[in-house]
């Protein structure tokens, strides 16, 4: 297990949709070990493979001792018109917080890094990192969910970061995307 470089707000792979896993192999189950390990590094609640500049749709996560794990493919459905307002981070924009509207109730389906099928049923902080890690696969951040005060704040903040205007690495591609595509 390795911990890899977190990604920061402004580079592409944030902003690219992520590619579905199609092979359950050796790197796959390092992949996941690895974002764990970062993760758990970095104190964060969850982590997609694009923060750490791997365009797969897989994500780890912890938000307490009996929840915690990783998904992979994974398909996002709400559960009820119920929402919650609420401070929200990201490791890729470190330093920051803002309030943010999430759905309450939600369940993922998806697989492990076996390909065996997972089913996580989250409400309040495991919904929303959930919600977020999904996102991050969608190629969104939650700066594009705040209302439109906060996101101009957001965005100033950022902006004025000491991080702000870091060099880009560049993106290795995986040989996990070569594989399921049409060519």
């Amino acid at each position: 297990m390795a911990v890899q470089p977190i990604r920061l707000f402004g580079d592409p792979v944030l902003r690219t949709v992520a590619e579905p896993v199609v092979d359950f192999d050796r790197e796959l189950r390092q992949l996941i070990q690895d974002l764990d390990e970062t993760m758990r590094e970095a104190a964060g609640a969850g982590l997609a493979a694009p923060q750490i500049g791997v365009s797969l749709r897989a994500f780890t996560y912890h938000t307490s001792d009996e929840e915690h794990g990783h998904l992979i493919n994974p398909e996002l459905t709400v559960v009820g018109d119920e929402y919650q307002f609420g401070e929200e981070g990201c490791l890729s924009i470190p330093g920051l917080s803002f309030d943010c509207r999430r759905h309450m109730l939600v369940i993922a389906k998806g697989m492990n890094m076996y390909g065996d099928p997972v089913v996580i049923e989250g409400s309040e902080l495991l919904a929303r990192c959930i919600q977020h890690e999904t996102d991050h696969l969608d190629g969104v951040l939650f700066v594009d969910r705040l209302d439109a005060e906060t996101r101009k704040a957001a965005m100033k903040a950022i902006r004025e970061a000491d991080w702000a205007g870091e060099p880009v690495p560049v993106v290795k591609e995986s040989p996990h995307r070569l594989f399921g595509r049409a060519t």
